[in-house]
């Protein structure tokens, strides 16, 4: 680790002797309609990690060291956000052009394409969700995108762990990204959430649909991209400080961000604190099963003419209780010692046995350099993650995971509409055991890759192609003790992915996009080796080490329309995966000791759908807001449904924004969340779940105090108290006892979240 922080800092002090020019790049914004100048519009660039914001008459100066071409997105308040391809090494004063709306389609910078872009001319289906919807109440960062984004789901340990499902497809097949590093925390696990401060994010986007062109094995369901926030401008320091409260579960949320830039030298720190005890259904409290997360991140590095270079370094620490279910003759929850649980017991905030502890520590070096015919990026990143899973002291179970990461992409500047660009990455990965029990044994594992891709661009239409190339190598140590036993193995794969992508304007109000292409993903370590009892699941692993990589074939289009009072998108999809890889267990298919066993095996899967939205503007002030996403998967194999399936849904709100003198940003929203039953479960291992309909409610506003900008809000989930079970539910019937298939605990109860944010 020193060794990596040495030679970051050497390297950026290299970067930092290069000069500067002095000519300046000015614009104003203006109001389309009024021709009015705008004041207080963002103004994002993001290949030069750059924030501006316009000043009372409209007018912004982009510092005169940037050079070449950029996109620059705007965005404000009450104006449809826009993007423009600017030339900095033009010195003319533009004219921003914004147009006042409440509802109409953003034209967001989308990053996490093979080349950046505005989400219009990216045929990737994606969803953008910024800063004010990220702080929106919601215990983890993944419960809260499934919440936003149509497509997007979450399979939910009680009210502490989240894993993302994009269009029915979850762990290593959705890849998660923060501070341009893929997450490896052992997410194959099903209550192995992801290890991010949910509030360190300035924007969130997500990919739907496989993205190996770009990112390679594990994306093949999709990416979701927490980006960090850009920084401000030179001279200037800029904070701010939340604090949550919610009723159900007592959880408590507190973080603090500092921010700078000192002529191009920037830096930024946060710490994050949450508490809870025991969450609250609407039959009463689920014993131990509270949490603590805390998080600490930092970064400093150089914004300059030849672009940027940053180092984060950030720290991840979460205990989560668990609790396996024991009755009394009554039927209340009772301990190891066979006392009934008290109201004190379960609003205590110390954890008993079992829990878990997860520790994650990253370290990575952003840069991207601004060169005459392109520009160069690379990122380089360092993880350890450590998930201990106790019942007792020490450890049952202790996976130590090392991670080193290496991806670069260089991408040509854009000539008479064609554009290429090219990447590699690599990844380094070795587990070791420390606990007292084994689920899979020590690894290591090995991958490679390299593509290309080209993008052509016409007046209206966007056509995009790439290939690319995997190589991967898994290699487990063989272990034989106190009866447990592991076979050595090593594994080679390799594969050959294509995409292609067009977008089309087919009027000023109709966009299509459509792609076409496949992917491939490998085994990991654990659907390859495990042996043992997984403790934070209550069950027994097996692994395979015959599996074969998973090959999926897809394709999906979609169509945006935006006019006047109304928009709305849909996008349909097809997967078809050949060798699916899951984890099934059989009636009486059990240890001597009666614990179910859970063995990897592979069929063919089909998976179709549809996820979209729509939106009116009923009055001036209020608008009506839906989105839906229905996953229809079948084991063709076996001629029967997947497990684990999110079930359709339908999500209604009115929003009321009204202009208050004094106020800003005031808003209230009711709204219908409506789940659907889902059927269509493997009958062997699961039960079927009923459909249901929330209640959720929500109203808040900004106002400033002595230059502090304050808002503060209330909202209400479930608030007719609702009983219900989750489809991706771990504790619903069929998933949480094997012999008692009828036993489950529902999900939590009604909860009003009281929250207050400073910004300076």
């Amino acid at each position: 680790m020193k060794k990596f922080l040495f030679f970051a800092l050497s390297v950026i002090a290299t970067f930092n002797s290069y000069g500067q020019t002095d000519s300046k790049h000015t614009g104003r914004i203006l109001d389309d309609k009024k021709g009015a100048p705008i004041a207080g519009i963002t103004i994002k660039v993001p290949d030069l990690k750059l924030e501006l914001v316009s000043d009372q008459n409209g007018g912004f100066i982009i510092p005169p060291k940037y050079k070449g071409q950029h996109l620059v997105e705007f965005s404000g308040v009450g104006y449809q956000t826009r993007s423009f391809k600017i030339d900095l090494n033009s010195h003319d004063v533009l004219s921003i052009p914004l147009s006042p709306s409440n509802l109409t389609l953003d034209e967001v910078i989308v990053t996490s394409a093979a080349i950046s872009s505005s989400s219009k001319k990216n045929s990737t289906s994606i969803a953008v969700v910024g800063k004010q919807q990220l702080l929106e109440p919601a215990t983890n960062a993944i419960e809260g995108l499934a919440r936003l984004v149509p497509g997007v789901a979450a399979i939910t340990t009680g009210s502490s762990i989240a894993k993302p499902v994009i269009r029915g497809l979850s762990s290593n097949r959705v890849v998660t990204i923060s501070n341009g590093v893929k997450q490896q925390g052992n997410q194959w696990g099903d209550e192995h959430g992801i290890e991010i401060d949910q509030y360190g994010a300035d924007r969130v986007e997500v990919l739907r649909g496989a993205a190996s062109l770009m990112y390679g094995s594990d994306a093949l369901g999709g990416v979701i991209n927490f980006l960090e926030p850009l920084v401000p401008q030179s001279g200037e320091v800029k904070g701010e400080v939340l604090s949550n409260y919610s009723t159900n579960g007592g959880l408590s949320a507190s973080s603090a961000m500092l921010t700078g830039n000192q002529n191009g030298f920037v830096w930024r720190g946060r710490g994050t604190y949450k508490n809870a005890y025991s969450f609250k259904t609407p039959t009463g409290y689920f014993p131990n099963s509270g949490f603590n997360e805390t998080n600490f991140s930092a970064m400093f590095g150089l914004n300059k003419s030849w672009g940027y270079s940053h180092v984060n370094a950030s720290f991840f620490r979460n205990n989560i209780g668990f609790y396996e279910p024991a009755f009394d003759s009554q039927g209340n929850y009772i301990d190891a010692a066979g006392n009934r649980f008290t109201d004190r017991d379960f609003k205590n905030r110390s954890l008993e046995f079992p829990k878990q502890d997860i520790r994650h520590t990253k370290l990575s070096w952003n840069n991207q350099l601004i060169l005459d015919q392109g520009s160069l990026k690379f990122d380089l990143g360092y993880q350890n993650n450590q998930r201990r899973e106790h019942d007792n002291p020490v450890p049952n179970l202790f996976l130590d995971l090392h991670t080193l990461t290496f991806d670069a992409k260089y991408t040509v500047n854009e000539f008479q509409g064609w554009q290429p660009a090219f990447g590699v990455s690599a990844e380094h990965a070795k587990n070791s055991n420390k606990g007292a029990e084994f689920l899979l044994p020590d690894y290591q594992s090995f991958g490679a890759g390299a593509f290309g891709y080209l993008k052509k661009t016409w007046d209206n239409t966007t056509v995009n192609a790439g290939v690319r190339y995997d190589y991967r190598v898994n290699d487990g140590d063989g272990y034989v003790k106190d009866g447990e036993t592991f076979e050595k193995y090593k594994n080679h794969f390799s594969n050959v992915s294509f995409a292609t992508g067009l977008t089309y304007q087919v009027s000023p109000y109709i966009n299509l996009k459509a792609n076409l292409g496949n992917a491939f993903r490998s085994p990991n370590p654990a659907e390859l080796s495990s042996n043992g009892v997984h403790e934070g699941t209550f069950r027994y692993e097996i692994g395979n080490t015959a599996l074969k990589p998973e090959k999926s074939y897809q394709a999906d289009i979609s169509v945006d329309y935006d006019r006047g009072i109304f928009n709305g998108s849909i996008s349909l999809y097809s997967n078809l995966i050949k060798d699916y890889i899951y984890i099934s267990s059989r009636p009486g298919d059990e240890t001597a000791d009666g614990m179910a066993i859970y063995r990897y095996g592979q069929v063919d899967a089909q998976l179709h759908g549809f996820e979209g939205d729509f939106n009116i503007t009923l009055f001036r002030y209020l608008t009506f807001n839906n989105i839906f996403s229905y996953t229809y998967a079948k084991n063709k194999t076996l001629d029967r449904p997947l497990p684990f399936i999110p079930a359709g849904q339908f999500k209604n709100s009115l929003k009321y924004s009204p202009e208050i003198k004094g106020l800003s940003a005031s808003y209230l929203k009711v709204g219908i969340d409506n789940f659907f039953a889902q059927r269509r479960v493997d009958r062997e291992f699961e039960t079927s779940v009923s459909g249901y309909t929330l209640l959720n409610a929500s109203f808040g506003t900004t106002f400033k105090i002595r230059g502090l900008n304050i808002q503060t809000y209330v909202a209400g989930n479930n608030l007719l108290d609702k009983k219900y079970y989750d489809a991706l539910s771990r504790l619903r019937p069929g998933r949480l006892d094997h012999h008692d298939l009828s036993l489950g605990v529902y999900n939590p109860g009604r909860n009003v979240t009281f929250g207050l944010i400073t910004a300076f």
